[in-house]
């Protein structure tokens, strides 16, 4: 078999081995984080909890998250995929089960903080996962069905946390079984996870030895490439300083904001359409994710195709700006229509953003470098779901924030296009054609 016959053969058997699990992580990770959307009415009419603390209840999760998310993926570095991600599966599902038994505001932030620090690291860490086991040219659609993850988990969860809130019993309200049920299902997961996943490829004895050889030999192709535009290794503290490194917090900051925005608040919106049960508003919940799955792949085709990442990023999310802008305007079926139109663009933006750090950032430092940018972008989703609730406490209405979103989307999508982005291996070589920008 030819070296390139046995890396096509071996990224083949990664993305059937890999990829289908990693999915149905994300699905009960995702599901786990946002469920609360559905639980709102109840945490109001049984625990007090009104709606600015739920905004910073549920918002408070990214702040730990933030915290914890470099350190975990240094520690996954140390530890292995393995080992780490079974570690932060376990440590996730326990923590969701103990929101069934919060009884006030105080215990339902320290929750959500405990939720946030537990699940810090397994998305990053899934980026760097990719990083070491497939080439450069195939992690753009390995990310593109990685990240159809969320928009399933946005799918199913409407459904099924729905149906779960129908169960009472053993002196316990739905929306607690509801908890229980999706927590424990996390930590089921993981005693596969331990079982089934391999760090390195050089561990995974489902691949032939010719295939391991020519999938190492090609990653470590590309760091040489890296290593020689950089003599010197890159630290991930001198990358702080780095303006692009700080473009790339933003655009992602903009894109989660946006994200968790609609999340939390839209079954809101879905109640205020008609007397609808929790089943009902949980399969309303789903029609935006559907529509959004479609248009992820169509645009990872597009860009695909027709290269420059930037600009489909750009694009995506200026389709944002306007479904979020008029969600804002009208009648809440309107704003509802709205906001599937709007989950159009930034869930295509989520999918498209991540190739362009990855190519960018050298394999070396690669990891807490992503992390930081996941864990900085995703303070997005503290800030979206406490304004919300806030100004709704305040004034009545979320329109205020819908607004903000698009005028952050709009001012994202100029960034990222007009940005001028280079992977780092190519930048000194840039630098010595005449005129380039210095």
């Amino acid at each position: 078999m030819s070296s390139s016959s046995a890396l096509s053969s071996a990224v083949r058997k990664i993305k059937w081995h890999v990829l289908p699990l990693f999915v149905v992580m994300f699905i009960v990770n995702y599901i786990d984080r946002v469920n609360i959307g559905f639980v709102r009415q109840h945490l109001s009419a049984d625990l007090g909890i009104g709606a600015a603390a739920y905004g910073l209840g549920a918002g408070l999760f990214f702040v730990s998250y933030a915290v914890f998310e470099v350190p975990s993926n240094m520690l996954l570095q140390r530890f292995g995929a393995k080992a780490w991600l079974t570690r932060i599966m376990v440590t996730w599902g326990l923590a969701a089960v103990g929101m069934a038994f919060v009884q006030g505001e105080t215990s339902f932030y320290a929750m959500r903080l405990l939720l946030g620090a537990a699940e810090a690291g397994f998305f990053p860490g899934v980026v760097f996962y990719f990083t070491q086991w497939l080439p450069r040219d195939q992690r753009g659609k390995a990310m593109a069905i990685f990240l159809s993850g969320s928009a399933l988990a946005s799918v199913f969860s409407g459904p099924i946390s729905g149906g779960l809130m129908l169960i009472e019993g053993a002196g316990m309200h739905g929306w607690q079984w509801m908890f229980i049920i999706e927590g424990m299902a996390s930590v089921v997961l993981a005693g596969f996870v331990w079982f089934w996943l391999d760090s390195k490829p050089r561990d995974a004895k489902w691949l032939t030895r010719e295939e391991q050889d020519a999938l190492i030999g090609e990653i470590e192709a590309e760091q040489l490439q890296r290593d020689a535009a950089h003599t010197v290794k890159p630290s991930a503290w001198s990358l702080l300083r780095d303006p692009q490194i700080l473009i790339f917090c933003l655009i992602y900051f903009s894109v989660s904001l946006t994200i968790y925005g609609a999340t939390f608040w839209l079954p809101s919106i879905i109640r205020k359409m008609g007397h609808l049960n929790d089943f009902q508003v949980g399969l309303f919940n789903s029609i935006p994710w559907l529509i959004s799955i479609v248009a992820m792949y169509l645009f990872a085709a597009l860009a695909a195709r027709f290269k420059f990442q930037q600009a489909w990023v750009a694009c995506v999310l200026l389709i944002a700006a306007l479904g979020m802008y008029a969600a804002g305007q009208g009648s809440p079926v309107f704003s509802f229509v709205s906001i599937c139109f709007a989950a159009i663009g930034f869930k295509a933006a989520s999918s498209l953003f991540w190739p362009i750090p990855q190519g960018y950032l050298d394999a070396r430092i690669a990891a807490p470098v992503l992390a930081l940018i996941n864990s900085i972008g995703n303070l997005g989703g503290f800030v979206a779901p406490a304004t919300f609730g806030f100004l709704e406490q305040k004034t009545g209405s979320i329109q205020g924030g819908l607004t903000g979103l698009a005028l952050m989307s709009v001012v994202a999508a100029g960034v990222v296009f007009f940005a001028r982005i280079v992977p780092r291996e190519g930048r000194a070589a840039l630098k010595l054609q005449p005129g380039a920008p210095k």
